[in-house]
């Protein structure tokens, strides 16, 4: 198996941003949130069983999932979510691990938003990376990046787990408070160290 290193973070911490410098300098990535985005877009394996859990006002034009109505729906009703879940979920293990397995990379990053709440992810990566900023910076670059109001960046934020309870899980940080060059430093140091580890692994 290849060297595993799972990547987290909040929402708008610049998971993406730090994953991207990755594979740029040849890790292999697994993205979680793209196998999901897969997996419920138009002719997606989960299509179907959305469709049977919400209906189709939940399914767009273009016959993918609709993520705002079902974002809506799941924040004011907690069984939906879960529900919802325990449709994606398996599907998602199963894909990553597979994706991991046929790896020829260096070694892998894998992005997993909600990885340190999942110990099934947990025992499937070698050190768990967390990418960082103060909470204030991620909701600012929600609302930015999606237009969502104050309210809707906060509660979706706060539903998210604590941001020390995450760097508590890490085994490396990596602090995105500043420029994407200071980002992309901070990546590829680690890259050198994970080639390291790879190697003597």
């Amino acid at each position: 198996m290849p060297y595993v290193i799972g990547l987290t973070g909040g929402i708008g911490s610049g998971k993406s941003a730090a994953a991207d410098e990755f594979s740029r300098l040849g890790a292999t990535l697994v993205d979680t949130d793209v196998i999901s985005h897969e997996l419920t877009a138009s002719g997606g394996a989960a299509i179907e069983a959305v469709r049977a859990l919400f209906g189709d006002t939940c399914i767009d034009a273009a016959g993918a999932m609709d993520r705002a109505k079902v974002r809506a729906r799941v924040f004011a009703e907690p069984s939906a979510r879960q529900r919802l879940e325990a449709i994606l979920h398996p599907m998602i293990r199963r894909e990553s691990a597979a994706r991991v397995a046929a790896a020829r990379g260096a070694y892998v990053v894998l992005v997993v938003p909600l990885l340190v709440e999942s110990t099934d992810y947990r025992s499937r990566v070698d050190r768990v990376l967390v990418v960082d900023c103060p909470v204030e910076l991620q909701l600012a670059r929600v609302r930015a990046r999606s237009g969502l109001s104050p309210d809707e960046a906060r509660r979706i934020v706060a539903a998210q787990i604590p941001r020390e309870a995450r760097l508590a899980a890490a085994d490396d940080v990596i602090d995105n408070s500043g420029t994407l060059e200071e980002l992309h430093a901070q990546v590829g140091r680690l890259h050198r160290r994970y080639l390291a580890l790879a190697q003597a692994a």
